[in-house]
């Protein structure tokens, strides 16, 4: 197994850094009235919702006609009589116009109890090939849910925005790749829900990796049955910031600087709604930020996930928004309920990472002692946030 050294306040090197404006007020309702208790925060959820969610992604696909779930193959897992695996055909969408995509559930053998999930969209990605990724949620007990994202709509660039199977369902959409993916964690919950495996519903994690961080953290949002919500590394568009820009360098890498939204628009503009293209080159003029995605969470687990040497993923505007989004948590009564971690490393989802997640879902579900590695930064935020 790899030895990851510990992280120190030295290894992130700062040389350049900023707000180009003040982050949009959290806790004041657009009519200026400040939020002071849960009825004031249903109504700043909805105005949070139009903005941080449906100006920045586009709208939320429909509830489906449907679901109908064909087990294609079933049998332990690497040849492992703790561990089984299940393949399914999920077919849904609407009656007219149905599509289909397969999931994956693999479950540690706990005698028939109900055991927790991680919700994952990434088998487009190569990291679940690396058996120490998977078994470090599988051997403290916690299962997957795994689906290719990229099945339910494209992501190829230059071809602009509404290419995949979802927009052919829903040809009157209008969303982004973003929340397209998002739609299929919602569709997944549905499925492991209908299959009645043993599953415990009341510990669902979302996670996913990059692209895949920010659908994580956007599907938490649009789906409350999620209770522990991780995007990892998503910077731009996920848990960063609209309006903080840093350079820097890690203790043997090379200097960076930070995405922005319009690198994003740049390259990637169909992942996003049609809206978000009016603020190009004016992030200031933004009515939103990430702090307010965040904050749509609670009071529920939240837990951001990070890379030290990844400054593209803008690892101090994220701590800015994460601390930004926690009135919301603490008028909830749940200020416990925000964990964040700075890896030793490169942008990539490993078993770190998921070793960690798996220790905040049994830290929530089991009392288990949070991990030591955990609230540790690499740089020194005091001169800078």
């Amino acid at each position: 197994m790899e030895i990851y050294e510990k992280v120190t306040k030295d290894m992130i090197t700062v040389s350049e850094c900023g707000f180009v404006s003040e982050l949009p007020e959290l806790m004041r309702l657009d009519s200026g009235k400040p939020v002071r208790d849960r009825s004031d925060w249903e109504l700043r959820r909805k105005e949070l919702f139009e903005t941080a969610v449906k100006l920045q992604y586009g709208e939320v696909p429909p509830e489906p006609e449907f679901l109908d779930l064909t087990l294609l193959h079933s049998n332990f897992f690497m040849k492992r009589p703790d561990i089984h695996m299940y393949n399914y055909l999920v077919k849904t969408g609407t009656f007219e116009r149905p599509f289909y995509f397969k999931m994956q559930v693999i479950l540690p053998d706990g005698g028939g109890k109900p055991c927790p999930v991680i919700v994952d969209g990434d088998q487009c990605w190569t990291y679940h090939l690396d058996g120490r990724f998977l078994d470090a949620a599988i051997s403290r007990g916690i299962g997957w849910v795994l689906f290719d994202r990229t099945v339910i709509a494209d992501d190829v660039n230059g071809r602009g925005r509404r290419n995949g199977r979802i927009y052919e369902t829903y040809p009157d959409l209008d969303c982004g790749a973003l929340m397209a993916w998002a739609w299929g964690y919602k569709v997944c919950v549905d499925a492991i829900l209908k299959l009645e495996l043993p599953v415990d519903k009341d510990y669902i994690a979302f996670s996913g990796h990059s692209r895949g961080g920010k659908t994580a953290l956007l599907a938490g949002v649009i789906d409350p049955r999620a209770s522990i919500v991780n995007p990892n590394s998503s910077g731009a568009g996920g848990a960063g910031c609209c309006r903080f820009v840093m350079k820097g360098q890690c203790i043997g890498g090379d200097p960076f600087r930070s995405e922005t939204v319009d690198d994003l628009l740049n390259v990637f503009p169909f992942w996003f709604g049609p809206e978000l293209g009016k603020y190009y080159g004016r992030p200031s003029d933004l009515p939103f930020d990430e702090h307010f995605l965040k904050a749509l969470v609670a009071p529920r687990t939240l837990f951001i996930s990070e890379a030290c040497d990844d400054i593209w993923a803008n690892p101090l505007g994220t701590l800015a928004t994460t601390r930004a989004a926690k009135p919301a948590f603490e008028l909830l009564g749940a200020g416990d309920n925000i964990f964040w971690n700075y890896r030793p490393g490169k942008h990539a989802h490993t078993f770190v990472d998921i070793e960690l997640l798996a220790n905040v879902i049994n830290h929530k579900r089991s009392g288990e002692p949070v991990d030591g590695r955990m609230f540790i930064l690499p740089f020194d935020d005091k001169p800078i946030l």
